[in-house]
């Protein structure tokens, strides 16, 4: 599939309307949509969604990119990661619908999740923006059930603009006249951007702050909105973050009707990898020894915020980076606030991913945001080298989704 359409980042809707059409138009027969867009937390807030619903005994389907390990986890039938038998038909089908015309990798891999999700029955169907929203190869859905609108910053700004209020307008793309939008925290110069596009298309606007709050209380998650107050346990996804996409996946559940048990399922049972995971066994877990080895694949500067907010929290340990980034990255803006945390990070370059900034470069730009940095060949000897100086340290391997695949491929 790589082989005959590239990964060309190339945002419009062209190409899919027309392998849709050739399909008999599977994206209108797809269970109730809730479209997921947003810079961070996308992924986060879709796990907990489907495990609020799973804990309802509701069917769901989930869409989600890039994949870690695996392509199948990008679609998830009825709760169960896709078969490689049905995925290999399904791809087939595209394929040959789609004959020679020009179409990417993500929009033609999109497709065969939207003709896989309208053959198999299901109550939900999640969907999370790849790349922006307006022009998303998931923007097809003319009539979703509810639009979700996680924390806007800034990131990709060679494709969705360099300002916040640019960006936030191609996320924004994905409202739909008068179906209602959840939205997370945001910068004020979002906020606007997003209001005044649900006001020309009637969208009725579920604001943090404004309709709903969410905030810990005494080891303890509590939510409000305009139905009353939850007093929940915290999120199993660790990460003072996660709070508020816990509140965005609540407030979701709570409009769509769901209860308290709910709610609970939702924060109890979510599992998203390589987001502050903690990794326990494996190769690379052995070669850590006594050493606390974790995993997280933020990589712009609000995730390396939130990496740091969250390392400053945990009991107090020598904290050293494995970090591998892509080109396309603002690599300075998501180390600056880890070099308050950290006492040294290894730069590696990432293995098979051809944007991958090379290590002398990550390590460079590392040293000039006040890092101690060095480079190592991989991540295990990455891992041995900081184990040998401080057996129990405590190492995250970070800058990357695509370096958190290699990983857990690696680790087993």
């Amino acid at each position: 599939m790589q082989a005959l359409h590239p990964k060309i980042m190339d945002l419009t809707l062209d190409r899919v309307w027309r392998l849709l059409a050739a399909l008999g138009h599977p994206e209108r027969k797809l269970p109730p949509v809730i479209h997921i867009a947003g810079t961070n937390g996308k992924g986060s807030v879709q796990a907990m969604l489907r495990a609020g619903l799973e804990g309802e005994g509701k069917r769901v389907h989930a869409y989600t990119s890039p994949h870690l390990a695996r392509f199948h986890e990008r679609i998830r039938l009825a709760g169960r990661l896709i078969e490689e038998d049905a995925l290999i038909e399904i791809l087939d089908e595209c394929l040959a619908a789609n004959g020679e015309d020009q179409i990417t990798y993500f929009e033609i891999t999109t497709v065969a999740a939207l003709l896989a999700f309208s053959i198999v029955p299901a109550d939900f169907t999640l969907l999370e923006v790849g790349l922006g929203g307006r022009f998303d190869a998931t923007n097809v859905i003319e009539k979703p059930a509810l639009t979700i609108i996680t924390p806007v910053s800034i990131d990709h700004t060679q494709f969705l603009g360099e300002t916040l209020a640019e960006i936030a307008g191609e996320k924004a793309g994905i409202m739909k006249r008068g179906v209602p939008c959840i939205v997370g925290p945001q910068p004020e110069e979002a906020l606007a951007v997003i209001e005044a596009r649900a006001e020309r298309l009637g969208v009725p606007v579920i604001a943090h702050g404004q309709h709903w709050h969410v905030w810990e209380e005494r080891g303890r998650l509590v939510f409000q909105d305009e139905t009353g107050l939850l007093d929940l346990p915290p999120p199993v996804l660790p990460g003072a973050h996660q709070i508020q996409n816990a509140g965005i996946a609540l407030a979701a559940l709570r409009h769509l009707g769901f209860g308290e048990a709910a709610c609970e399922s939702a924060l109890a049972r979510a599992e998203w990898p390589a987001r502050m995971q903690r990794l326990r066994e494996g190769p690379l877990a052995q070669a850590a020894g006594k050493a606390e080895l974790w995993l997280d694949g933020g990589h712009n500067p609000a995730a390396g915020e939130a990496i740091a907010a969250h390392l400053a929290t945990l009991p107090t340990r020598p904290t050293h980076l494995i970090c591998g980034m892509l080109a396309t990255k603002d690599v300075a803006g998501y180390m600056r606030p880890l070099a308050g945390v950290a006492e040294s990070l290894t730069a590696v370059s990432i293995p098979g991913e051809p944007s991958t900034l090379p290590a002398s470069e990550t390590a460079a730009i590392a040293r000039r945001v006040g890092l101690d940095a060095r480079e190592a060949a991989d991540v295990e000897d990455a891992i041995r080298a900081i184990t040998a100086a401080q057996p129990g340290a405590r190492i995250l391997i970070c800058g990357s989704l695509y370096l958190a695949g290699a990983v857990l491929r690696e680790n087993g």
